[in-house]
C-alpha cells in the first residue's frame, strides 16, 4: 500500500534528519535491484543508530523498513526480509499506558523508598535492621534536598521513617544528631578531612613551640 501522509514523513524525518530523505532518494534512483537493496540495507542500519530508541521494540527490523518505506512515498522495490506496509506504520496506535493508582505517600522520597521501609522492617537482626534504617536517612535526607532546597532536620527524616513504617523503625535521636549518622558519605568525609587537618596543625604548632630557638641554640654552642 502506498503512503499517502506526508505529515507522518515529516514525523519521520525529526527522528532520521532530511539528509537520511535525500539518500532514500538516491536509492529509489538505483537501477539495478540488487545494488538497490544493498544501498537499502545500509539505510536500514543507518537508521538504527540514528534512532536507538526503536532498538527497545521486538520488532525493530521490520520497524525500520516499513520506516524506510513510508519515507519512499512506497515506491521503494526492493528484496526485502519483511513484507512492507506503510499503512499498518501509518495505523499505527501507542500502546496503553496504565495510570498508577499506588501513589506515594510523599512524593520527594518516591514509592522506592517505601518499600525500602517495608524491606527494613522484616529484618530480624538489631544492628542490621539498624544499619538499614542509617542508609535510609542518608537516602531519604538525600532525595529530599534534591527536591526540595530547603534544609530538613534529622528529626523529620526519623520521624518520616517512624510514620512510614508503622512504628516499626526507630533510633536514639540524639545518637544520630551527635553522630551526623544521617549526612552522606562525602560530607562526613570533608568533616573528618577537616578534623584531621585541624589535629595535624595542631599537632606542628605544638611541635613547633618545643623546639628551641635558633640563636638560644648558637647562644648554648658558644657556652
Amino acid at each position: 500500500m502506498i503512503a499517502n501522509s506526508s505529515f507522518k514523513q515529516e514525523l519521520l524525518l525529526r527522528e532520521y534528519g532530511r539528509n537520511v530523505q535525500n539518500i532514500v532518494s538516491y536509492i529509489l534512483s538505483i537501477e539495478d535491484r540488487a545494488q538497490r537493496s544493498r544501498s537499502a540495507q545500509l539505510l536500514v542500519n543507518l537508521m538504527a543508530k540514528l534512532n536507538p530508541s526503536i532498538r527497545d521494540i521486538q520488532d525493530m527490523q521490520q520497524k525500520l523498513w516499513n520506516h524506510l518505506f513510508v519515507m519512499s512515498d512506497g515506491k521503494l522495490d526492493v528484496d526485502c526480509p519483511y513484507p512492507l506496509s506503510a499503512m499498518e506504520y501509518l495505523n499505527d496506535k501507542p500502546a496503553r499506558m496504565d495510570i498508577p493508582h499506588d501513589i506515594p505517600k510523599y512524593k520527594h522520597y518516591g514509592k522506592n523508598v517505601e518499600h525500602l521501609i517495608s524491606k527494613a522492617i522484616e529484618i530480624k537482626d538489631k544492628d542490621e535492621q539498624e544499619a538499614a534504617i542509617i542508609s535510609l536517612g542518608k537516602l531519604m535526607k538525600t532525595l529530599y534536598r534534591t527536591y526540595n532546597k530547603d534544609s530538613i532536620t534529622d528529626e523529620i527524616i526519623l520521624n518520616n521513617i517512624r510514620e512510614l513504617s508503622g512504628g516499626k523503625l526507630n533510633m536514639d535521636l540524639a545518637r544520630i544528631e551527635a553522630n551526623s549518622l544521617f549526612e552522606v558519605s562525602a560530607k562526613a568525609a570533608y568533616q573528618n578531612n577537616n578534623s584531621s587537618n585541624n589535629n595535624n596543625n595542631n599537632n606542628t604548632n605544638n611541635n613547633r613551640k618545643k623546639m628551641p630557638d635558633n640563636k638560644q641554640q648558637q647562644r648554648k654552642k658558644q657556652q
